[in-house]
């Protein structure tokens, strides 16, 4: 019964979509029937950049509101939905845009590289934008005179460190999902199938960085493990994560580290808010023009350093 209900909702989705001439994005961490009804899945850069090339008037952005104002950024004169009003990014909260100045007054020389996860009032204050996959790049790019900020992920922040040599001012922000996956859970999922190779996130903390086989995006899990000859993966990430993994690699078993790698707010988004927000067109998300432009300069700056391959 309820699979026929989700097949009524989809079929409705769909008619909506082609009314509205509107276009379905859903992150990586989305309950699977979203990313399956879907026009584009992938992250949150991939999907917005998708979002800027689309004909669509309408797009409805299935993840955390950050990503829906990355695609308003992008695409201003789009209509951008949230289905989910209360979708929001505990991380992207912990830095201010004012918190953000004060820290700038007292690093003046310093460049700040801001991680896509943040919000667009952060971005605006930013140099340059980063991905979780393109981060190390555009830290290597910038002069070695000039001090770098790094915000709001502390450890994403401390791997790049790590892979350029480079001394970064971190700002103490993290993902509260990446760090509920503990060392305790590799090491038993290590134990129960020694042969797996483990895959982790850069947001996760330092100890299962360090028990990792790979550290990896969620883009470039989904390019790592189909080249993989393995066939058995601990994931260290989101568990939304393992749909899409999944799909690539049928013949493959992917287990989650552990059981606490859920995101609260990406799973508020589901079938019948979708609909919703397609119905009324809710919940339009609006960002400032002069916030827009200057957080879409730190965008631009990123993709001209870095073109999307």
């Amino acid at each position: 019964m309820e699979g026929t209900r989700a097949q009524r909702l989809m079929n409705e989705i769909r008619e909506l979509k082609a009314k509205r001439n509107a276009v379905l994005l859903a992150h990586n961490y989305q309950p699977a029937p979203i990313q399956d009804l879907a026009d584009f899945c992938g992250d949150s850069l991939g999907l917005s950049i998708e979002a800027a090339k689309t004909e669509a008037e309408v797009i409805v952005f299935c993840g955390v509101r950050f990503m829906a104002e990355t695609a308003k950024i992008l695409s201003p004169d789009k209509t951008v939905l949230l289905p989910d009003r209360w979708a929001g990014c505990p991380m992207a909260d912990m830095i201010t845009a004012e918190q953000l100045r004060d820290l700038k007054q007292k690093h003046p020389e310093a460049l700040v590289v801001c991680y896509v996860n943040s919000t667009a009032d952060v971005k605006a204050e930013s140099d340059y934008c980063c991905t979780s996959a393109n981060a190390v790049d555009v830290v290597r790019s910038l002069p070695m005179d000039r001090p770098i900020l790094f915000v709001p992920d502390q450890h994403l922040g401390r791997f790049v460190a790590q892979q350029t040599g480079r001394d970064l001012i971190l700002w103490p922000g993290y993902c509260p999902t990446h760090v509920l996956i503990g060392e305790d859970d590799i090491r038993r999922a290590k134990e129960q199938y020694p042969e797996a190779v483990v895959i982790a996130h850069p947001e996760c903390s330092e100890p299962v960085k360090d028990l990792a086989d790979a550290l990896l995006s969620t883009g470039q899990m989904l390019g790592f493990v189909r080249k993989s000859p393995a066939r058995r993966f601990i994931v260290a990430t989101e568990v939304g994560m393992l749909h899409p993994l999944q799909k690539v690699r049928p013949d493959a078993e992917f287990l989650p580290a552990g059981s606490r790698g859920i995101c609260p707010n990406m799973k508020k988004i589901t079938l019948e808010k979708v609909l919703a927000s397609l119905t009324d067109l809710q919940f339009p998300i609006e960002v400032p023009e002069d916030i827009r432009r200057q957080a879409e300069r730190s965008l631009q700056r990123m993709v001209e350093i870095l073109p999307e391959k």
